[in-house]
């Protein structure tokens, strides 16, 4: 687990460098996928680099990822990799985007790592092992979501408001927003490392892909909140998420059904 832990912090720190030569760059071309959501060479080939990596080290564990085919493994594990989480962010030269690089045991998620490259900052966990941030190269130091209980007091983030359409429940958002002291969609993995170093107390997608919520839910967890989709069950699969400090969890959780 640790080697495995190591690995995917390195590997998320060479897809930075990558995905940061792209960055705001005039010639970024600019695909359309089958579902309608774009892709870039930057996605491409940072997945490509990440897969290299991982098959280098531990040529037995399986991959899957956003951009490429599935490699299927024999050893238990899988890796889960989303090369630019927040493309739509990064085609616009807007710094939010991230890498998010997690690791599956027999099918439950445990390891999770979040690297935001435009601002320097990562978090990474493992079951177990704790919640851990780092900006710029410094000491990592465990965090914890923040400890504010009172709805009216907590910042309220999601991806895309558009999202709530997309599964016909508008009035979700709209009871979230009027609760919450203060809404903005400081969405994608950006979003959920706001709650795992207790800067925003809940962030909520109503769609998202298993390569999108793979890393979150040990970042969150480990960081002593809690990771669920609507039904309040914690799983990384469910193609929905809540992640909030914990204090508030029941409170969403009610709002949301």
């Amino acid at each position: 687990m640790q080697e495995r832990l190591n690995l995917a912090i390195s590997a998320a720190k060479e897809a930075a460098k990558i995905t940061q030569s792209y960055f705001m760059s005039r010639d970024l071309r600019v695909d359309m996928k089958s579902d309608r959501t774009p892709v870039t060479q930057a996605d491409k080939n940072t997945e490509k680099a990440l897969r290299e990596i991982i098959e280098k080290a531990f040529p037995d564990d399986g991959i899957l990822g956003e951009e490429w085919d599935e490699k299927l493994g024999t050893s238990g594990y899988r890796w889960i990799l989303d090369p630019i989480d927040g493309t739509k962010s990064f085609i616009h030269g807007v710094p939010l985007y991230g890498t998010l690089i997690a690791v599956e045991y027999q099918g439950e998620s445990v390891i999770g790592v979040i690297s935001i490259p435009a601002t320097g900052e990562m978090v990474y966990a493992a079951i177990g092992h704790g919640c851990w941030y780092t900006k710029n190269g410094s000491e990592p130091v465990q965090t914890r979501v923040s400890q504010l209980s009172d709805l009216s007091e907590g910042l309220f983030l999601t991806s895309e408001v558009l999202t709530f359409d997309e599964i016909n429940r508008r009035d979700i958002y709209e009871k979230l927003e009027k609760t919450f002291y203060l809404t903005r969609t400081w969405g994608d993995c950006y979003g959920y490392m706001l709650v795992a170093t207790g800067r925003a107390e809940c962030i909520v997608d109503p769609v998202l892909s298993i390569w999108d919520a793979a890393a979150l839910l040990p970042v969150i967890v480990e960081a002593g909140g809690k990771f669920t989709d609507f039904c309040g069950v914690t799983t990384h699969t469910s193609q929905q998420a809540i992640a909030t400090n914990g204090l508030i969890h029941d409170k969403v959780l009610e709002m949301v059904k």
